[in-house]
């Protein structure tokens, strides 16, 4: 009986080791990191619907990278500037459509002159949302694989600013 102690007391405390609570600083990051691009995405979509309006940052009209600037805003992201041109050219990994993740913010050279000129918020499935200065004339979301897809350039992951 003695002897089967030990071996029974090391399977014991091997299966109760398992259940005990362990810090997941990694898993915490991603969750921060999905939590504020899924805020990202609901905030946007609020705005489908709202007319374009070149120059305008909202809440009642947009312009493509008004509209980036005020969703971000509302996300608790403070370092995104104003501009399509130079919200393109923020701090981060340029990411290619294969590594985008919903709440990455897009960005584009429509008229294919060799700069940035429209911008927009990835929500999944290869569609993102955006304010179109073009048929939709408004807050809209677009294909990637349809009219956009030889535009797009990069995108750029977010993280919210404390």
């Amino acid at each position: 009986m003695y002897r089967r102690f030990p071996t029974t007391l090391l399977l014991l405390s091997l299966l109760f080791t398992g259940c005990l609570k362990r810090p997941h600083r990694a898993m915490n990051y991603h969750y921060h990191t999905n939590h504020t691009n899924s805020r990202i995405v609901n905030i946007a979509k609020r705005y489908l619907g709202k007319p374009y309006r070149y120059g305008a940052t909202g809440p009642d009209s947009f312009d493509c990278s008004g509209f980036v600037y005020r969703v971000t805003q509302e996300a608790g992201i403070y370092n995104i500037p104003r501009t399509s041109i130079a919200q393109s050219q923020i701090r981060g990994a340029k990411l290619s459509i294969d590594e985008l993740r919903a709440g990455d913010l897009l960005f584009f050279d429509t008229a294919q002159r060799g700069h940035i000129n429209h911008s927009g918020i990835y929500i999944g499935n290869h569609r993102f949302i955006h304010a179109s200065s073009g048929k939709a004339h408004s807050v809209t979301i677009s294909n990637l694989d349809g009219w956009y897809k030889d535009k797009f350039r990069w995108g750029k992951r977010v993280e919210r600013s404390y």
